[in-house]
């Protein structure tokens, strides 16, 4: 007989909190500032995309909310409430029961993610009786032929015996999705869970995902660089530069009135449906900047065309994340609103981005 499930934690408010998160790593080069000061909070039922360029900050704050982080380099700060407790400075063991049960993650690769010397309805099987030890082994090789099915996968009583190495990229994504759903979490994390994948998969695991929460009712962190999968499946979108937030609202407010400099160049350099068949993309100057020695003021200063309009401020101080006129909307931009939007209707609308 199956054991009886944990108890849950409060549903009162957000089911993940993350407040002033920060994320160093110590190297040889310098301390790494991977992420700073980052607040956001998602609900049951909602996803939310985070959404920049490499190096922004976006992994690292998921494997922090999972514990993945290496303890012994790295230096945590702030509050991660999963369920109203804090996961900050709690014991690895605590964290340990905590993940895969309440929340848990679709990594970037399956098929590094997935052992390649045991089948895979085993791996699913283990996460199962890991948080239900009383579970037999039957009965946890029938749970994962049911996970198996419940994705999508083909004859999963059969494919519950073959090796990764025998699933197609997005067989084994889903794979990966029936064994991270497999203990009913409350929060799953999704890194960039459709990369390497035709069209095709591509939308059948977006819809996939879209009806597993509906199942289930999950809370969501869509990680990716995509911004067409944020405005398919997102309700909430954080917009990461330089390890911090720079732009939080929702899908209709970020991508249709975005507000910040940053991700008007994020929608410039991808091509929009709706524009000018001729029109060019506009890709955003320079590269990323280092986390060990992050620009003075704004961190997105240098590669910015409007950093002049403001006198010094850019480059002498760090802006705070403000809501704009809309609410729920914050923007961390020293260039006042009004210039913004004079910006936005005349150089940003011309290109046809996010009409």
């Amino acid at each position: 007989m199956t054991a009886p499930e944990p108890p849950r934690r409060s549903d009162a408010g957000p089911y993940l909190q993350v407040r002033d998160l920060r994320v160093r790593f110590d190297t040889e080069d310098g301390v790494v500032r991977a992420v700073d000061g980052v607040s956001f909070a998602v609900e049951r039922g909602r996803t939310l995309g985070i959404v920049g360029e490499s190096g922004s900050g976006k992994s690292v704050t998921s494997l922090a909310i999972l514990g993945l982080h290496n303890a012994t380099r790295t230096t945590i700060s702030g509050e991660i409430l999963v369920g109203g407790e804090n996961l900050v400075g709690l014991p690895d063991e605590e964290i340990r029961k905590l993940r895969g049960r309440d929340m848990a993650m679709i990594f970037q690769d399956p098929l590094s993610a997935l052992h390649p010397y045991y089948s895979v309805g085993r791996q699913i099987a283990e996460a199962y009786r890991i948080h239900h030890p009383k579970a037999s082994r039957r009965e946890a090789r029938q749970r994962a032929v049911d996970m198996l099915g419940r994705v999508g996968i083909p004859q999963p009583a059969t494919r519950v015996d073959q090796y990764p190495h025998e699933f197609s990229g997005g067989m084994r994504q889903r794979a990966m999705i029936a064994m991270s759903l497999v203990n009913d979490p409350d929060l799953l994390i999704a890194d960039e869970p459709t990369t390497a994948l035709d069209v095709t998969v591509q939308a059948q695991i977006l819809d996939l995902l879209a009806d597993l929460q509906s199942e289930f009712n999950s809370a969501i962190i869509l990680i990716t660089h995509d911004l067409g999968v944020v405005s398919q499946v997102a309700d909430d979108v954080l917009v990461m530069y330089g390890g911090r937030a720079v732009e939080h609202g929702s899908v209709e407010q970020v991508l249709r009135r975005p507000q910040h400099p940053y991700t008007w160049g994020l929608l410039s350099s991808v091509p929009s449906l709706h524009g000018a068949a001729d029109a060019d993309l506009v890709p955003i100057k320079g590269n990323p900047p280092s986390l060990i020695n992050l620009p003075s003021g704004c961190a997105f200063h240098p590669r910015c065309r409007y950093a002049d309009r403001n006198g010094d401020r850019s480059r002498t101080e760090v802006p705070e994340l403000r809501q704009v006129r809309e609410p729920g909307h914050l923007v961390a931009c020293h260039l006042p609103e009004a210039e913004r939007q004079r910006i936005y209707a005349d150089e940003i609308a011309r290109v046809g981005v996010a009409q």
